[in-house]
């Protein structure tokens, strides 16, 4: 029973460190919703909304529109600009994030314009509906700034005339971090009265490679109506139908929604008192996926008046704390679910919040990971013990357990009934040694996911040559630790094997025959249980070193635990034997 208890620890130890499938909720069917709303979002993806009705301006040509005017962007946390030809957000790099652990590793881009490799922008502008013929702002309309660059201290105002009467203008307005304000009105300076349906959108105009399995979601992601809905690139190149293209759409009141990466997020967050309409949809024919939002009733401008709406777009780090303060300053509804922390996130996010508490006094996540491994030690003490005492009791029953199978061996039930008979005389619960690995095992997944998802954890070092906690332990045992010129896993995958992974592989051996030891293993069990640290030295070595290096600590303190309460076990037996002999 013994046996069982060790290879169904292992067990669990597998299932936690491989993570299990979560079943994310698929996003609802189209559901009707006003034409005119749901044209706003099929804009071509160029820029802002094309040009309505007859009397539409005609475009610019496209040399025009290939020269580029551009507003300078220059935030605490971000730098870039905007492309004054159609208002496009299109080139924003984060300062405090960078694409590697090396010192000249360029900064983390998470906007990009048309016509790169990887390109990512969002946009906004006007639709008007089919009967009304106005010429609205396009992708090749140029904006006037009325200053050269944006700061967090000083907003910007575009305009543009469009010579029948209405003059459009932007506010731009950017924060300390990563979320923009954009305010668009429309100036009315003609006899009638008009309306018009403001939209905001996030482009990315290709598919990106996505190796988070279930572990972390990656790519469209909303929250409307207090439902969080996922989509994938696949099913919206699948879903997507002509004319329209929309693969997804619902109407709600507020929200957010836009496109995640596992570390970055660009999203749009409209008017949380307004009535939107939120879409998925997919151009073909420039391979981009958008996301936006648009309002269901359209912006009443009155004869000689001005109206307006105004929206919020995040481009940035997924940084828990930020995102849940934009939460509580913005009512935005569940805007800390940017961070996958899946199903189970009233454990993960806990965890997550611990972690971090832990190395805002400390500095360093190593350290607050080995911290956090004593807590959970302190915390699990008592089942801890109660585990090993059923342990040690069943080693002490080994004896008169082997006699039972000799006696009843040609009759297996009855022989399981006295077993089962001698243990409860004994006083011993089966299922009191195994309950601990049951209530232990999400506390390593938490832990597992966080290091996984968490952007806090991105390239948070340790000592040494850790520099990244999140990756995988650089080192390899198979070039000699780099001094041999050559990187032997890219012939084969398994020739990686780090120092930190080979640590692991010791103390698990250790707490085996620690345990083997104290529970009178089968010597022929002993070999074959011997292979599993050695298996599972190569599965960990790529895995978050982060990760390894919890185990590591945990299992030597397992190792501690076991030593201590076994002679605490030992003496107290010792002793009720001397006495029951006087």
């Amino acid at each position: 029973m013994d046996t069982r208890r060790l290879i169904l620890a292992t067990f669990l130890s597998a299932i936690v460190l491989i993570g299990f499938d979560y079943f994310f909720p698929q996003a609802p069917k189209q559901q009707p919703v006003p034409v005119a709303a749901t044209q706003a979002l099929n804009a071509p993806a160029g820029g802002a909304a094309a040009t309505s009705g007859a009397a539409a301006r005609p475009a610019e040509s496209s040399d025009a529109a290939q020269a580029d005017i551009r507003l300078t962007i220059d935030a605490p946390a971000v730098q870039g600009s905007l492309n004054l030809r159609g208002a496009r957000l299109d080139d924003l790099v984060l300062k405090a994030y960078r694409e590697t652990t090396k010192p000249d590793s360029p900064d983390v881009r998470v906007l990009s314009q048309t016509g790169t490799a990887r390109p990512d922008y969002i946009d906004f502008g006007w639709r008007a509906p089919e009967d009304v013929k106005i010429a609205l702002p396009d992708a090749n309309t140029v904006w006037k700034a009325d200053q050269p660059h944006l700061d967090a201290t000083h907003p910007v105002t575009l305009t543009w005339d469009n010579g029948q009467g209405f003059v459009f203008d932007i506010v731009l307005a950017i924060d300390r971090n990563f979320m923009f304000t954009v305010s668009q009105h429309v100036h009315n300076n003609t006899a009638q009265a008009v309306s018009l349906y403001p939209f905001y959108r996030v482009n990315r105009g290709y598919t990106p490679e996505t190796n988070g399995g279930m572990l972390v979601h990656e790519g469209p992601i909303s929250v409307i109506d207090d439902r969080l809905n996922e989509g994938s690139y696949k099913s919206l190149r699948q879903d997507s139908v002509p004319p329209n293209n929309i693969a997804w759409s619902h109407q709600g009141k507020g929200g957010w929604a836009g496109i995640t990466d596992k570390y970055w997020l660009m999203a749009i967050v409209p008017d949380q008192a307004a009535q939107v309409v939120g879409t998925y949809d997919y151009q073909a024919a420039s391979t981009t996926y958008q996301v936006g939002f648009t309002n269901v009733a359209p912006v009443a401008v009155a004869a000689g008046q001005t109206a307006g709406t105004e929206a919020h777009l995040f481009a940035g780090a997924k940084e828990y704390s930020l995102l849940d303060h934009y939460q509580k300053m913005l009512h935005i509804p569940m805007f800390w679910k940017a961070v996958d922390f899946g199903w189970l996130s009233f454990l993960t996010l806990p965890v997550f919040k611990v972690l971090d508490w832990l190395y805002s006094i400390m500095g360093n996540f190593g350290l607050a990971l080995l911290t956090f491994t004593v807590i959970v030690k302190v915390a699990f003490l008592p089942l801890t013990v109660k585990q090993m005492r059923m342990t040690w009791k069943t080693s002490r029953l080994k004896p008169k357990v082997d006699q039972i199978k000799a006696r009843y061996k040609e009759d297996p039930m009855v022989m399981q009934q006295h077993i089962m008979a001698l243990y409860r005389e004994e006083g011993v619960n089966l299922f009191g040694g195994f309950l601990p690995l049951f209530i232990q095992a999400p506390v390593f997944w938490c832990l597992y996911k966080d290091l996984y998802v968490t952007i806090e954890m991105r390239q948070a070092p340790f000592f040494g040559w850790i520099k990244d906690l999140s990756a995988p332990d650089p080192t390899n045992v198979f070039n000699l630790f780099g001094l041999l010129p050559f990187d032997p896993s890219h012939i084969f995958a398994i020739l990686s094997l780090g120092a930190w992974p080979i640590i692991y592989g010791a103390t698990m051996f250790l707490m085996q025959k620690i345990s083997a030891s104290s529970t009178n293993m089968d010597p022929a069990q002993q070999k074959v249980m011997t292979f599993i640290p050695l298996v599972f030295t190569f599965f960990m070595a790529h895995q978050p070193v982060g990760l390894v290096i919890y185990y590591s600590w945990s299992n030597l303190l397992t190792a501690l635990q076991q030593v201590i309460i076994m002679r605490g076990f030992k003496a107290a037996d010792a002793k009720k034997a001397a006495l029951s002999n006087k």
